[in-house]
């Protein structure tokens, strides 16, 4: 770890352990910016010019120290799952650390806040069958599918407050992000490596849209460049349904995939008993959960193109995002054998 004391402006990435975190702090070190990680532990292969605080968002203090001499804050810190034991924690840490993280950037008298969101809260109730979801979506808290989802639209509101009272924030919106990296197996990666294991004889099907970890990054840091404040981008790859995703696995990775849709009913009825288990019996993250499969039955076609014309985002196809994907999760005895 280096100690910054010169008075060099450096750009704080919280959550920069976390899957999109990490590729945030390696983009920026290609740059030559001075970064700052704020996270719980230590990225993994931390580069030896990159400072790392080891706190929580939750904490003032260590956010108002995190923040001396800070340029930009990458806001990425958070629980990016849909299951937890305490369902208040979604509250507690995306929404109460993000009103946390605004008040030291203002505080601190920060440049710019990116704020990293999700495509989720975006999905609506009820839509046109191939209507492209753009950021013209206003999304309501009582429409959210489960407490993940709230949490994340709480968060929101709390940027564009800030906004209104003078900081300069923007959110960003990625869409289902895989890449290398997924040490800790979020929800896309569990997904991918339960299909590549042969866990799942039958799939959800529905709509995706998938996006490389690392355009998400450099997404984000276009927008900290050339964004606007108070506005949303969405920060996406291809669209394609779950179906012909599998198809794609199975070129890519020589496996056979499961050839057998299931109902919506079904699906929500087997994630409501392995939450009930989860819960009761185990305590381990269920392999499908109530608000994940209320999200794949409102599932849509995302549209980037504003961040495409005003940031310069420019992801790659998705059959090498999904190559490199499928190649890192087998590396790490994920992807099946």
């Amino acid at each position: 770890m280096t100690n910054r004391s010169d008075g060099v402006p450096i750009d704080l990435v919280t959550g920069g352990s976390g899957f999109i975190g990490c590729h945030v702090v390696a983009a920026l070190c290609k740059r030559g910016v001075r970064v700052r990680v704020l996270d719980l532990a230590p990225p993994a292969d931390l580069a030896a010019d990159v400072e790392f605080v080891p706190g929580s968002i939750l904490d003032p203090g260590c956010l108002d120290a995190a923040m001396a001499n800070v340029r930009h804050v990458y806001h990425l810190a958070g629980l990016a799952k849909l299951w937890a034991r305490d369902r208040s924690d979604f509250d507690r840490v995306n929404a109460g650390g993000t009103a946390q993280v605004l008040r030291a950037a203002a505080s601190r008298g920060v440049a710019r806040v990116i704020h990293c969101s999700t495509e989720a809260i975006l999905l609506p109730a009820r839509r046109g069958a191939d209507a492209l979801i753009d950021e013209t979506v206003r999304p309501a808290l009582a429409d959210m599918p489960g407490p993940y989802t709230r949490s994340k639209l709480a968060a929101e509101q709390s940027v564009r407050t800030a906004v209104q009272d003078g900081l300069n924030a923007l959110i960003v919106n990625p869409t289902v992000p895989i890449g290398p990296g997924d040490r800790n197996l979020t929800p896309p990666a569990a997904m991918l490596s339960m299909f590549l294991n042969g866990q799942s004889p039958a799939f959800l099907d529905c709509v995706l849209n998938l996006v490389d970890v690392r355009d998400v990054a450099a997404g984000m840091i276009l927008a900290a460049e050339r964004g606007s404040a108070g506005e949303r981008y969405i920060l996406g790859g291809d669209n394609v349904a779950l179906r012909e995703l599998l198809k794609m696995l199975e070129r890519i990775s020589g496996r056979a995939m499961p050839k057998r849709a299931v109902p919506g009913w079904l699906a929500l009825a087997s994630a409501t008993g392995a939450e009930w288990v989860a819960d009761v019996v185990t305590g381990r993250t269920p392999a499908a959960t109530r608000e994940g499969v209320r999200l794949a039955l409102r599932s849509g076609p995302f549209d980037s193109n504003k961040a495409r014309s005003e940031l310069g985002y420019a992801p790659r196809p998705l059959q090498d995002a999904l190559a490199d994907a499928v190649t890192w999760l087998a590396a790490t005895g994920a992807g099946g054998r």
